[in-house]
């Protein structure tokens, strides 16, 4: 009888990247529990967490990839061969140096997702020494902005912070019951401890209803809702007139553009009351230490940068920067290798950088922006502090489209690892075609997925169960946290995975690149990254596998802030020097209510997309039954009036159109949220349904982005974002069509 033993392993089932104690008996996880001795674990929800209850079903599901598989007969067809992994290597390697050699390394694009899958810095690393600048990922429109914005003005990008010592909780555009369970247990232990609360979300949610204030703007008007909340603390002196004075660059220019925007005519904007906004305002600037939750929400917005840029000015008034309860502003770790350092972003040849797709349009999110923010850090820091991999992206719009029409060149292949691009990217009949068009496909996963459904090549990764974890926050934190390999990645006559490291290793030998992957395994890769400490990976994770230093405030009346000016910059300098305008200003949205009356008559309502719903992590994990009978369909938020109006029941399967398309979901009734908004939820397809065409696994059914326009010219002009909820639509009964 075999032994059994306990690995202490990284969970990759949402992004709280938790610590598990997970048994193993003959390579086999038997069991996985919450790790005690894990000292960031701090979050009771974790014991019941659905996510972590289901993970030995996610590891030996029917429905994992198994063996490396060749598309054989038409593209979506849905027939495949298995091949050898060295056949796999060879055939793509050969065939993305002929269209390197007869198209450039250009006419070779990447798609991405979350990092808590992959380790991303290895794929980068891949990208750069190949010569590619075109990756496109989810952290467009989720995570990278703020990054982005808060590094172009304050030099940093503070993690979410809930600390005792908050006194007032600014949540906006995050709902994390669904989305974070365990900062919602946070939340709800603020409030029991007298935390002001302000909660801004269009919707009265749970999270409203327990909030001293609650703020509903119609969607897309965010950015004025804060400059009137910036207006309301200059003008009745609220802000910390000695930070400001002595840590702050351009107070009166902010001062003369807040002017333009008083609540009362901000109210007319974004139908909050102006006595809500001057009350959220007066709480916020008189309650101090005060600390921000921000969400996705506020990413996915025509009006995104300009609208985080003023976001992050309120701390910076009121004085709430790298404070005990207000935004603690990480540094990097003294001497561990972090993950951008690994992602060998100096190695792209500067021509390249320059062919990035979108690049020259929205300069911020692209290398111009990026080696701007590098620079500063740089000075500040004597390293950069960040991912390229979320910082300095293409235009995914431009990317597809390039695809389909070779403007402004060909792209020929693309990779996709860690994402599923059919469900999670906008404009889903674009991205169809995009695909169709290719040369090449190659597709990294666990599941066979649309997108995968449509690729020349799938090759089976490892889950956070088969890999080994080092993580640095992106190398945005000098707190390091650790997980080992619980099961190996091949176990004979069950299954021949690899982890992403390999893989992209494997590829980059093939391809001239063999000097710089010196390391067989992602545990000598970690080695590597951890020498300077003077311990391996098997010693860090013996030692307890995490590394937390006291934390150091005000860190900036030392080295500054890594800004040009050495402040704060409520007007960016780095925004003006790209030819931006310096300080937010609000733009109604290309589509909406005000803008395109005209179209207003034909649809009439507001579609919030990209609403989070638990048990699942945006587009997965639909195939584990646990939790899918949780969850068995999508579901569109209708307020009761507007469906009395429609003759919609709840309940009922309903259309919800725009000019790009439609989809169908089941009605709820919300009556939380004003009548001529509806909110639908995202990620949706069917691994049950048929994968080859014209299904597609009901690709087409319910899936929110095939009604999202994604045309560039209503992406934000700094960061390239396509919005996510203003698009107008109508909605009516599947039995009226």
């Amino acid at each position: 009888m075999s032994k059994k033993v306990i690995r202490k392993v990284v969970c990759g089932m949402c992004n709280a990247r938790c610590r598990q104690a997970v048994e193993v008996e003959s390579n086999h996880a038997v069991s996985v529990e919450e790790d005690p001795d894990y000292p960031m674990q701090v979050w009771p929800p974790v014991k019941a967490c659905v996510r972590r209850l289901a993970a030995l079903e996610f590891m030996y599901n029917k429905n994992r990839l198994n063996y490396p598989l060749k598309r054989i007969g038409d593209r979506g067809g849905g027939r495949w061969q298995q091949v050898s992994w060295e056949d796999a290597f060879n055939d793509i390697t050969r065939k993305l140096d002929v269209i390197r050699k007869e198209n450039g390394a250009e006419a070779v694009g990447y798609t991405h997702g979350t990092a808590r899958r992959v380790q991303q810095e290895f794929a980068i690393r891949f990208f750069n020494l190949f010569g590619s600048p075109n990756g496109i990922g989810q952290a467009n429109i989720c995570h990278g902005p703020r990054a982005i914005v808060g590094k172009a003005v304050f030099g940093s990008f503070p993690y979410l912070q809930v600390y005792k010592e908050c006194r007032c909780s600014l949540i906006w555009g995050r709902a994390p019951k669904e989305s974070f369970p365990g900062l919602w247990y946070r939340v709800r232990e603020m409030k029991k401890q007298g935390v002001k609360i302000i909660y801004v979300d269009p919707r009265y949610t749970e999270e409203a209803r327990m909030a001293d204030i609650h703020l509903q703007p119609r969607p897309g008007t965010d950015c004025a809702l804060v400059l009137s909340m910036i207006h309301i603390i200059i003008s009745e002196g609220l802000y910390d007139k000695g930070f400001v004075s002595k840590w702050c660059y351009g107070f009166n220019q902010l001062k003369e553009r807040a002017q333009e925007y008083p609540p009362e005519k901000v109210s007319e904007i974004t139908w909050v009351p102006a006595e809500k906004i001057r009350s959220a305002a007066r709480m916020y600037g008189t309650t101090s230490p005060a600390g921000l939750i921000p969400g996705v929400a506020i990413e996915q917005l025509e009006n995104s940068a300009e609208f985080i840029h003023g976001m992050y000015i309120l701390p910076g008034l009121t004085g709430n920067i790298d404070i005990p309860g207000g935004e603690y502003l990480p540094s990097p770790h003294p001497k561990a290798i972090s993950e951008n350092e690994m992602e060998l972003s100096e190695m792209l040849p500067k021509v390249q950088k320059e062919k990035q797709l979108g690049g020259d349009q929205f300069r911020l999110s692209g290398w111009a922006g990026f080696d701007l923010i590098t620079e500063s850090q740089k000075r500040t820091w004597g390293k950069r502090f960040g991912m390229q991999y979320k910082e300095c992206l293409a235009n995914a719009p431009l990317l597809y489209r390039a695809i389909i029409s070779g403007t402004p060149y060909p792209v020929r292949a693309l990779i996709t690892w860690g994402s599923n691009p059919m469900v999670t990217q906008a404009n889903t009949k674009l991205v169809y075609e995009a695909l169709k068009n290719l040369k090449l496909y190659v597709v990294l996963d666990m599941w066979m997925t649309p997108s995968a459904e449509l690729a020349d090549y799938v090759l089976p990764v490892a889950s956070w169960l088969e890999k080994p974890c080092l993580w640095m926050m992106h190398g945005e934190s000098d707190t390091i946290l650790a997980g080992e390999r619980a099961v190996p990645t091949t176990i004979s006559g069950e299954y021949d995975r690899r982890d992403d490291y390999v893989i992209w290793r494997e590829l980059g030998i093939r391809l001239g690149q063999k000097e710089f992957w010196p390391w067989e395994s992602l545990e000598e890769a970690y080695d590597y990254r951890l020498a300077p400490l003077g311990c391996t990976f098997a010693e860090f994770m013996k030692k307890g596998g995490s590394d937390i230093p006291e934390r150091e405030y005000r860190k900036y009346q030392k080295i500054g802030f890594a800004t040009p000016t050495r402040k704060f910059e409520l007007y960016s300098t780095i925004l003006e020097k790209l030819g931006y305008d310096p300080l937010p200003a609000y733009r109604e949205p290309s589509e909406g209510p005000f803008s395109q009356p005209e179209l207003l008559k034909e649809y009439p309502l507001i579609l919030i997309t990209g609403k989070r719903h638990m048990p699942f992590y945006h587009s997965e994990f639909r195939q584990i039954d646990s939790l899918r009978n949780r969850h068995p369909d999508p579901m569109v938020q209708i307020h009761p009036e507007t469906a009395g109006k429609l003759g919609i029941k709840e309940s009922d399967w309903v259309w919800i159109e725009t000019a790009t398309g439609r989809v169908r979901q089941k009605c709820e009734f919300f009556a939380g949220m004003d009548p001529r908004i509806v909110s639908a939820q995202h990620g949706w397809w069917f691994p049950e349904l048929p994968g080859e065409e014209p299904g597609i696994h009901g690709i087409w059914e319910s899936n929110i982005n095939v009604c999202i326009n994604d045309d560039p010219g209503r992406c934000n002009p700094i960061l390239g974002i396509w919005p996510l909820r203003t698009s107008l639509c109508k909605v009516y009964g599947c039995e009226a069509d």
